[in-house]
């Protein structure tokens, strides 16, 4: 990712949104991390210390430590390790540091919890939302987790619940996993799955609100 100093400018000037994050500071490595693996789990984008939420650019106050930093964000937090590329650029005098996240192919990064496989119940998994960064809920990490393994469903069967699900969408824009749990009387794991398998047999679309729940539209 090569990036001219007329690009910055131009990130700068669009403000923070679904691909930029803007950090006048380093906060902690792990809130760094959250943001980092939130790009990776989502489109990619792009993180620029030295920049705060009003486009003001001030500057960083170490380059080197800054990127021991990031370094140490996607070491010690990030499981498995983001890849990321960090450019330098100086704007107006000041210096600024850009990190590039491009989309991962390794979904669904969480932060390290040092377990040997993906728990879906515990897991700390973060993507992006419009400007913020949220945790993530089960329903959306299965679907990266299957996008991961590119295990798309050819072949399903439309039950009474599938049914049920259609039904609900034809009379509003959305569905949960509680409205589906309150419509058929299911448990919140079957709902769950039944929601899922609709996602990935490309019949549902899957959405983040910035609480971190996910909905449901029909595709």
């Amino acid at each position: 990712m090569r990036l001219r100093r007329k690009d910055i400018l131009e990130l700068v000037e669009e403000g923070e949104n679904l691909h930029t994050e803007f950090k006048l500071k380093f906060s902690s490595a792990e809130k760094i991390a959250k943001e980092m693996m939130a790009f990776a789990n989502t489109s990619g984008g792009y993180l620029l210390f030295g920049v705060d939420d009003s486009k003001r650019i001030a500057g960083v106050a170490s380059e080197k430590g800054e990127t021991e930093l990031i370094q140490m964000a996607v070491r010690d937090f990030c499981e498995p390790i983001v890849d990321f590329e960090i450019m330098y650029f100086d704007i107006e005098g000041k210096e600024v540091v850009v990190v590039f996240v491009p989309e991962s192919g390794r979904k669904p990064h969480r932060i390290q919890d040092y377990k040997n496989t993906l728990d879906i119940t515990t897991a700390q998994v973060y993507v992006r939302v419009n400007d913020k960064s949220v945790q993530a809920g089960k329903e959306m990490i299965r679907i990266l987790k299957s996008e991961e393994n590119r295990t798309g469903l050819t072949k399903y069967t439309i039950g009474a619940h599938e049914k049920m699900v259609f039904e609900h969408l034809e009379k509003y824009e959305s569905i949960t996993v509680k409205d589906l749990i309150a419509k058929a009387n299911v448990s919140e794991r079957r709902a769950s799955r039944t929601l899922v398998k609709l996602v990935r047999a490309g019949s549902l679309l899957i959405h983040t609100r910035e609480n971190g729940e996910n909905y449901f539209t029909a595709r």
